[in-house]
This record gives C-alpha cells, sequence and structure tokens, in this order.
C-alpha cells in the first residue's frame, strides 16, 4: 500500500465527517448553497478551528456555487483552500551536510510517540546511507529504553543507554561526545514525556540542551515537539508551553489513524507557522513519512490523490 493510501485511511474518519456535512446540503443533487454555513460546524468538530473553519467556508461562498455544483467539486475547492494554509509549512526534516553530526532532539508529553518516531527517523535516515546514533534519553521509562533499543537494532545502529534514573543532560552530552569521535552523520535525542505544566522537569529539559549548544555550536540543530494528532486543541497549549523553554523548530504529528481531529495539522500550521516535518498513521515503520501539504489536503476531505 502506497503512503498516500495509508494516509486517507487514518483520516477517513475526519474526511468521512466532511462529506457527510457536505451531502446534507444537497436536496438530491442539487446544492442549496443557503445551506453552505452548516459546514463550519464539522470543520470545527475535526479540530480545524473556529476561524479557519469561518475563511474556508467564506471563500466556498464566493465561489459562484450553484445549485448545479457537484460535491466533487465542493470537496476539491475546499482541499485547495487547505492547501493554500499548509503549503507554507510543507517542509521535510533536512539533514545539513555541514552539520557533522546533525543533532535532532524529540520533546513532547507523555504518550505522543517520541520513542517510536525517534527509532522510524532511525531506520529511514540508514535507509537513505546516513550514519545514526539514538541516544535513549528518557531514563525514567524502563520500557521506553527497551523500545528504542529494539529499533536501534531492527534500524541497525548503534544506541547510547544510561541507568535507570541517570542525569538524562549527562547521558546526551556522552552521546554527542561518541558522535562527534565517531563521525556519525545524525544523533537523535529521545526525552522522557513531560506535562507542559511541570516546571522542574522543564528545566531538565532547558539543561540538555545547554548542555549539548556547549559542547557544539548551534546544537540541537532540530527541536522537533511530537504531538499526538488526537487530542486536537490541546496541541496548541503544548506548543505554546514547550516553545518558552527550548524554541522549537519544527512538528511531527502522531496517531492520526482513526482520529477524527485531523484538522488539528490545519489549526496549528495557521496558527504557529512552524514546519510540519512528518505526520504518521500507525506504529509501523512506513506509517511514517514526510508531509506533503497537498496530499494531506486531499485526504482529510476524502479526494484520490489526482
Amino acid at each position: 500500500m502506497n503512503w498516500f493510501k495509508r494516509l486517507t485511511g487514518g483520516l477517513n474518519k475526519t474526511a468521512s465527517g466532511i462529506k457527510k456535512s457536505i451531502g446534507s446540503i444537497f436536496k438530491g443533487n442539487k446544492l442549496d448553497v443557503s445551506k453552505l454555513e452548516s459546514l463550519e460546524d464539522q470543520l470545527i468538530s475535526c479540530d480545524i478551528g473556529i476561524d479557519i473553519s469561518e475563511k474556508l467556508v467564506k471563500e466556498l461562498k464566493s465561489e459562484n456555487l450553484n445549485s448545479e455544483s457537484s460535491q466533487e467539486e465542493i470537496l476539491k475547492k475546499l482541499s485547495e483552500g487547505i492547501e493554500k494554509i499548509l503549503s507554507p509549512v510543507s517542509k521535510p526534516l533536512e539533514i545539513k551536510e555541514g552539520n557533522k553530526p546533525h543533532v535532532i532532539i524529540l520533546v513532547g508529553v507523555n504518550g505522543t510517540g517520541k520513542t517510536t518516531t525517534a527509532g522510524k527517523i532511525a531506520a529511514q535516515l540508514k535507509e537513505q546511507g546516513k550514519t545514526v546514533l539514538l541516544s535513549a534519553c528518557d531514563t525514567f521509562r524502563a520500557a521506553a529504553i527497551e523500545q528504542l533499543e529494539v529499533w536501534a537494532k531492527r534500524a541497525d545502529v548503534e544506541i547510547v543507554v544510561g541507568e535507570n534514573g541517570s542525569d538524562p543532560a549527562s547521558l546526551a552530552y556522552k552521546s554527542l561526545t561518541k558522535a562527534i569521535e565517531e563521525k556519525v552523520d545524525v544523533l537523535i535525542i529521545d526525552t522522557a514525556g513531560r506535562l507542559q505544566v511541570k516546571n522542574e522537569l522543564m528545566e531538565e529539559l532547558k539543561k540538555i540542551i545547554r548542555v549539548l549548544g556547549k559542547k557544539l555550536e548551534g546544537c540541537p540543530h532540530d527541536r522537533i515537539i511530537v504531538l499526538d494528532g488526537a487530542t486536537g486543541q490541546n496541541a496548541h497549549s503544548q506548543i505554546d508551553e514547550f516553545s518558552k523553554a527550548i524554541d522549537i523548530s519544527g512538528v511531527i504529528v502522531t496517531k492520526l489513524d482513526g482520529s477524527a481531529k485531523g484538522g488539528i495539522v490545519v489549526s496549528l500550521a495557521d496558527r504557529f507557522g512552524l514546519p510540519i516535518h512528518s505526520v504518521g498513521v500507525g506504529e509501523r515503520l512506513e506509517d511514517l513519512d514526510r508531509f506533503d501539504s497537498k496530499e494531506y489536503s486531499r485526504a482529510i476531505v476524502g479526494l484520490d490523490n489526482n
């Protein structure tokens, strides 16, 4: 199965809701233009956001739709409006050749899929011919370390681990030292999940960033927040708080499979303008791929990729 089919399958609940709403404004095969506003509620319910939903419907109204307009035509115009919002943030993760190593740190709250994402990125980069080192800086959860070790073995990359409860900043420093000495292309640092309201944990994260920066100027090169796509509008507060602590540079959205809240990606793009590198629709390696604004815009309303 190709990526677009997996993406479409993952966003099926969101797309079904939008299609059902659009279908309800037809009488037989005739469009009732006066009922277009009812589409706003459906867009809001899939977490696109109030202001953007209003804007998208307003744009639809300006398209001179008439009773002969088809559902396919409305879906296409809606997807084009969404793509305009997503296009500026559609930026795949770029490994800069001048950085040796290129350092990526993954952050976020508990349960967003950081560890799995770290493993998937490592495996994908290894397939591209890069040398990769994983750093298991979630030293509080033995399960996280074991999970990352499984991914390291699967991807055939090295991993640095510490004792349970050991200082994550020290482990990050040790990992970076090893990556420099061994001339590794990419170092990926997995961190413990932390609630954005826990000040002591955010301070610990700041310490990791400081330690890395002292060892290698400009490091870490990517500070990516991993968000659970099913959390909806709570993702906004997560970006707000983590950005205050470590200046987030990019976003990866996971667990979109089976979610009716796929519109959150549109909402985040509009508000923050942060690069969205990848989206995930499942647990397998092939279920995480680069974010493409056109593909996502068509999948979220249930259109084919034409």
